[in-house]
């Protein structure tokens, strides 16, 4: 006869209903001190100043793309616009935890050549340069951050720049699910990418 009055059948029904973690909670285990975060290093933060410039461009340009697009295309990119607004939230969050002050659209200007949005196909094209470069940009951060503790949010706005690069392929006609192994771009390789659109 069990003594605290769950038996193994009782816990398996329970399961993922409470019991389960019940039966967790009161381990040693859950009884250690869960270990510090670790504070971001300059290599990482100096990654999410970079990666908030980058998403600033895409809010910047994506904003503009919507007035000269047809609607069902433009609502497409009211939702990259969304996106992007949660990543920068997300970014910042990451930044002021450890001290930083992110930048704001107010901190870049932002320039394209004369052609960037004289029609829905040049639009379109210096959409997937754009989308390609935060997708790069992730994926590199991903690979080079060594604070632990950033890899998941990171990873995460990655899946979502993939989806956004799906996105205008599609607009674009072109193919829907791109290589099978991203690619990661280094740090200074976005560095001088965003410089080319910084007036």
């Amino acid at each position: 006869m069990p003594t605290h009055g769950l038996t193994r059948a009782a816990l398996v029904r329970r399961g993922a209903g409470g019991g389960l973690a019940l039966a967790v909670a009161a381990t040693p285990f859950a009884l250690l001190p869960s270990p510090a975060q670790a504070a971001p290093t300059d290599g990482d933060l100096t990654y999410l100043r970079l990666l908030v410039g980058a998403e600033l461009l895409a809010v910047d340009f994506s904003v503009r793309a919507q007035r000269e697009l047809p609607p069902r295309a433009a609502h497409a990119f009211e939702r990259i616009v969304a996106d992007e607004k949660r990543h920068l939230v997300r970014l910042g969050d990451l930044l002021t935890a450890a001290g930083q002050t992110p930048a704001t659209g107010g901190d870049i200007d932002f320039t394209y050549s004369a052609k960037t949005f004289e029609s829905g196909g040049a639009i379109l094209r210096e959409a997937t340069r754009i989308e390609t470069l935060l997708l790069g940009a992730y994926v590199g951060a991903v690979a080079s951050v060594t604070t632990p503790e950033l890899r998941l949010p990171l990873a995460q706005i990655a899946a979502n720049e993939a989806q956004h690069a799906s996105t205008v392929a599609h607009w674009r006609g072109g193919p829907l699910i791109g290589p099978a192994l991203a690619p990661a771009l280094s740090i200074d390789a976005v560095s001088t990418a965003l410089d080319g659109y910084e007036s």
